[in-house]
């Protein structure tokens, strides 16, 4: 058996219907798992599990909508998961929102709040309604995309940086807590990603220049590269780590 293998394996993977999550769903569908697609509408949700479908002749994949701002949406979730497939043994927190672009001196309070209840207490929120049945099971993967932005300041997009290094923090006190029931939580530290979340980095040539200047391999990243990493972290090849943060970024934080 391959070390990625995820036969057997559910996964569910918030923000899932576009970009580095749509990428991670196919991926470890690809690896054999059976994936749950989120995201706050369910009709993109559903195009992508149609796919996933479609591609292995069987029911590899649903739909399940979620808000991650509402803890009722994100109890929905897992119910569905648990009485379609019985068990999560992947949780992927990549849903996130980075509703102001500017420095904190303008940042209204309720931006603000807004953005650290989506990227920091929703994750919070999500683990421990899955976490329950992996501590029963012992075992159990649980995945925060992150991002590079928590590793440094930034002009233009402090509040969401400041929530990425919460969520590092967020994973190692997890990893404490969970490590004994063999439930190991990380980061994946992402750098600029040609998704629709990030275009206004890489769609200006200027600031797509300034970024793929400083990186040793001179380009910006691929969805399904980060979810490489996803499937480092959820399968048997990293089942000896745990509280630690992957930074995948093409080398641009040594230079």
């Amino acid at each position: 058996m391959s070390l990625f293998d995820l036969r057997g394996k559910v996964a569910v993977v918030t923000g899932s219907s576009r970009g580095i999550g749509r990428a991670i769903v196919e991926q470890m569908a690809e690896q054999g798992a059976k994936v749950v697609v989120s995201s706050r509408n369910v009709e993109p949700c559903e195009e992508v599990a149609a796919a996933i479908n479609k591609k292995y002749g069987e029911t590899r994949a649903i739909a399940v909508a979620a808000n991650i701002s509402a803890k009722e949406h994100l109890a929905n979730l897992v119910d569905k998961t648990m009485q379609t497939f019985g068990h999560i043994d992947i949780l992927v927190c990549n849903a996130a929102s980075n509703p102001h672009y500017g420095p904190m001196q303008s940042l209204p309070d309720e931006k603000f709040r807004k953005i650290l209840e989506n990227n920091v207490i929703a994750n919070h929120w999500l683990i421990w309604l899955v976490a329950p049945q992996m501590i029963a099971r012992k075992d159990g993967a649980i995945i925060i995309v992150s991002s590079v932005g928590g590793l440094k300041g930034n002009a233009v997009l402090g509040a969401y940086t400041i929530s990425k290094a919460a969520d590092f923090q967020l994973a190692r006190n997890l990893a404490v807590e969970l490590g004994p029931h063999n439930v190991r939580v990380n980061c994946i530290a992402p750098g600029l990603v040609r998704t629709d979340f990030a275009r206004a980095l890489w769609e200006n040539p200027e600031t797509l220049k300034n970024s793929t200047a400083r990186t040793p391999l001179g380009r910006i990243g691929e969805p399904d590269e980060i979810a490489g990493a996803a499937i480092l972290l959820a399968s048997q090849a990293g089942t000896f780590m745990t509280g630690q943060m992957i930074v995948v970024d093409g080398g641009a934080t040594i230079t």
